[in-house]
């Protein structure tokens, strides 16, 4: 086992730094605003897809309804 009291440098491998990075930061926006809009959109999406999707069945069931 090593000695807790001493300090060894380990050496690390170097890694680019801007190869995958702006100077703002990632270039992927996923944890920005372009993520936040996305999430709204889909939101907007699956709503309204949801009242019509409700909007057909309530459709067919009246439909059945008169047929009686």
């Amino acid at each position: 086992m090593a000695d807790p009291t001493t300090t060894a440098t380990v050496p690390t491998a170097t890694v680019p730094t801007g190869a995958a990075d702006t100077a703002t930061g990632p270039k992927t926006m996923d944890a920005g605003k372009w993520a936040n809009k996305r999430v709204y959109l889909r939101l907007v999406i699956y709503t309204a897809g949801i009242h019509v999707f409700a909007g057909f069945i309530m459709l067919l069931f009246e439909l059945g309804n008169r047929h009686h």
